[in-house]
């Protein structure tokens, strides 16, 4: 197979086709790691990402991301958002923090011919549904980046041994090109080591883990996000940058998201119940939207009415949302 390989590259490099060039290479080192050759695959890996440009455009398709080789599963999937920070309903400071970022990232080559140091891993926290991936997806797209989310169900593995592997494999991925690297639910990966659940490998984990975010300092920016912070190692806080924290959305976040999502007079009629849709997240105020709105359809109405606001508030907090 490595044959067909080094062929697509040589035909690569007669076109001046730099992604088919690095799809073949990366092709080769998934084989190398398969027959066992870490020390080969590590050297091509390097090599690869010591000859990385600016990276996957916006519009580019980016690398197909490695494998687990216990399961075949992709050790990430590769994106490209559409949304920008300023769609997003935030708390101001939040915003503010997540837009300064962004402006830092842009400008990384002026810190570095400066001799500052980049600020290239990102925390964030809060309870789930309060728009900590929207944020990670507005952050790459005002980038201009594509969005590399890593597949928690590929990266650990059955094997002992192979998760470290993986997260090796996924860090020297994010060294190929500019990318956001999202770790979502970052507390599987880096949960407290002197749990009493833990078998051993769990700190094997936790240590790759702070290896990898240590030492990393290729093109991309790593985010990683938890709901659960309290869980967290102590030792990979100060790992991180920056560290965000998203609450619950106020009054002000809901009726603003109200706006957005119930255009004409819904907005207007669902305003009467924000108070009720305080102290719930972001993904509930959604949630309430949408229901008025199919509710609304099924019904054979044109416009949303009062009717379909009670039905859809009353859907939204009977269930649980924290």
């Amino acid at each position: 197979m490595a044959g067909r390989h080094i062929r697509d590259m040589i035909a690569a490099y007669g076109q001046r086709d730099d992604l088919k060039f690095r799809r073949a290479a990366q092709a080769i080192i998934q084989e190398e790691e398969a027959k066992k050759h870490t020390v080969l695959a590590r050297e091509l890996r390097s090599a690869l990402a010591a000859n990385a440009g600016v990276g996957a455009s916006e519009h580019a398709p980016a690398l197909e991301p490695p494998l687990d080789r216990d399961s075949s599963l992709p050790l990430a999937r590769v994106e490209y958002p559409q949304r920008y920070l300023s769609d997003l309903v935030l708390d101001r400071s939040v915003a503010a923090s997540l837009e300064r970022l962004a402006h830092e990232v842009r400008n990384w080559p002026a810190l570095d011919a400066a001799g500052l140091p980049r600020r290239n891993r990102l925390l964030l926290s809060g309870p789930p549904g309060c728009g900590k991936t929207s944020a990670v997806s507005g952050i790459a797209h005002e980038l201009g980046r594509p969005l590399v989310t890593a597949r928690v169900e590929g990266l650990i593995s059955s094997y002992l041994g192979e998760t470290a592997a993986n997260l090796s494999n996924l860090f020297d991925f994010a060294s190929t090109g500019s990318y956001v690297l999202f770790l979502d639910e970052f507390d599987s990966l880096g949960k407290m080591r002197g749990d009493t659940s833990d078998h051993g490998e769990l700190r094997r984990v936790v240590n790759a883990v702070l290896q990898q975010i240590d030492t990393y300092s290729g093109p991309s920016l790593i985010v990683a996000a938890t709901n659960h912070s309290q869980i967290l190692d102590s030792a990979l806080w100060r790992r991180f940058d920056s560290v965000i924290e998203l609450g619950l959305p106020d009054s002000r976040q809901v009726s603003a998201l109200l706006g957005r999502l119930l255009p004409n007079n819904g907005a207007s009629l669902a305003r009467h119940y924000v108070e009720e849709l305080v102290g719930l997240p972001h993904a509930a105020t959604e949630y309430f939207a949408v229901s008025a709105k199919r509710h609304a359809l099924l019904e054979g109405r044109k416009r949303i009415g009062d009717t379909d606001i009670n039905f859809a508030l009353t859907e939204t907090i009977s269930r649980r949302w924290l």
